[in-house]
């Protein structure tokens, strides 16, 4: 098992810090979140204080209190000491299993959903508010950034962005899984910057619609109302055949994993295909409002 960066694996001390303290996370998973309350739920329970269960594993109270905080990733060495010291349940070192790194520039809320993303054999999306993030063009998702609020600071808004363009890289490297987009077209109607960032926009989304596992469609706004007036959704499959669903509203997001939940979505999704305009008569669009620029 390969879960920490492995400073602490040698050079502990006496009193229980480690030569070479791990760094703090700069940006906590859900995953250390929870493997730490559960570090803390089983020591509380075995009636411990954080430095007692640190003169215990031989680490800091304050190593103990960042992991349970989720600020720090645990390596091998902690976990298999806390896991001793707190009644061998094998709770901790499972859980260790499933630890992952919050990943800089994507909302705590989005991080575990764009990691089922980069596993999933389908991805379908459908949008109402702006281009989709997977066919942004990097001056669009510049322009959504800084118009966020609170604002961002120049770093954060690069590694945003970073983490915006790279996340696009799914569509490049995995050519054999279908994504689906159906996007009204207000959205590409929506003006942002001059006119050359807008014809940029339109021939990013083209030419990341072009591959032939890509399908885009347009609701044109003659389509009237439809059955996915909720709000923007995303549907994937899971390599294991799971369903699962995406809602994201002001400020959070919602994983949805019920069975039933998930098959009105996936109903949805298909009955406003059929509603929006075929993939070559929604080119056939885009390529017109680029020409009007």
């Amino acid at each position: 098992m390969s879960i920490g960066v492995g400073e602490a694996a040698g050079g502990v001390g006496a009193q229980g810090v480690p030569a070479g303290e791990w760094e703090r996370e700069p940006h906590p998973s859900d995953s250390l979140r929870t493997f730490g309350a559960v570090v803390q739920a089983l020591r509380e329970h075995a009636g411990l204080s954080r430095t007692e269960l640190g003169a215990r594993v031989q680490y800091s109270k304050h190593t103990v209190e960042s992991v349970e905080l989720g600020r720090r990733m645990p390596d091998d060495v902690f976990v298999e000491r806390a896991e001793e010291a707190l009644g061998n349940t094998g709770a901790l070192r499972k859980a260790a299993c499933h630890l992952t790194r919050g990943e800089a520039g994507l909302a705590a809320w989005f991080r575990r959903w764009a990691r089922l993303e980069r596993e999933a054999v389908s991805l379908c999306t459908y949008e109402c508010r702006l281009v989709p993030g997977l066919l942004q063009s990097e001056a669009y998702a510049r322009a959504v950034f800084e118009g966020t609020i609170p604002l961002r600071t120049d770093e954060e808004l690069e590694v945003q962005l970073a983490a915006r363009m790279e996340r696009q890289a799914i569509m490049r490297e995995r050519p054999t899984v279908p994504f689906s987009f159906i996007v009204e077209e207000h959205v590409f109607r929506r003006r942002f910057g001059d006119q050359e960032a807008m014809r940029e926009l339109f021939e990013h989304v083209l030419r990341c619609s072009a591959p032939r596992n890509v399908t885009l469609q347009v609701v044109p706004l003659e389509a009237g109302l439809h059955t996915c007036l909720d709000g923007p959704v995303q549907v994937l499959e899971t390599p294991e055949g799971r369903r699962l669903g995406y809602s994201e509203g002001q400020e959070s997001g919602r994983l949805i994993a019920d069975r039933k939940e998930v098959s009105v979505l996936y109903q949805r999704y298909d009955t406003l295909r059929s509603q929006a305009l075929g993939p070559k008569e929604s080119r056939d669009l885009l390529e017109r409002l680029r020409g009007e620029l």
